[in-house]
């Protein structure tokens, strides 16, 4: 007998948090001449460059991986019920990912934007992680609920 139910809901608000996160766009930088767009693929300069030595920009793959696997794993995770251990581990290990991907973000952007003595307008995106990070965290206490109502149940028999 296993007990799948509001963890399920967690993990796919985990996986959905972290897909927004990864595919739309983090926020704004507004330098002097330039506006650059925050993403997880990157930071990139919006418009065409007329010149070859302007900034155009930095690629962030890593992040971009990151969040991708961040984004997975939940959604694996879900139908992995039948192994309870290894549920547990894996929302842990998500949430982990999906933390330090948030905390990527935000410390590459706002390094990129002292470059050029701005700030980054974030959109409501950055928050993806955070939410993430929370929906895995209340998974792993629900899964740890359902082990215990096993348990429980085991000892009645």
């Amino acid at each position: 007998m296993v007990i799948q139910r509001w963890q399920s809901v967690m993990l796919l608000i985990a996986g959905v948090m972290m897909g927004i996160f990864s595919f739309c766009s983090l926020g704004q930088i507004q330098a002097e001449a330039y506006t650059f767009n925050v993403t997880a693929l990157g930071i990139s300069r919006e418009g065409i460059a007329t010149a070859a030595d302007e900034a155009t920009g930095i690629s962030t793959i890593v992040l971009f991986i990151l969040s991708l696997l961040s984004a997975l794993l939940p959604l694996i995770d879900i139908f992995c019920f039948g192994n309870m251990r290894l549920q547990k581990k894996v929302a842990l290990v998500s949430g982990l990912f999906a933390a330090v991907a948030g905390v990527i973000a935000a410390f590459t952007a706002s390094g990129f934007a002292s470059d050029f003595n701005s700030t980054v307008s974030w959109s409501v995106f950055i928050s993806a992680p955070a939410i993430a990070l929370i929906a895995d965290i209340l998974a792993f206490r629900l899964i740890t609920s359902d082990q215990k109502k096993l348990r429980a149940a085991d000892r009645l028999r």
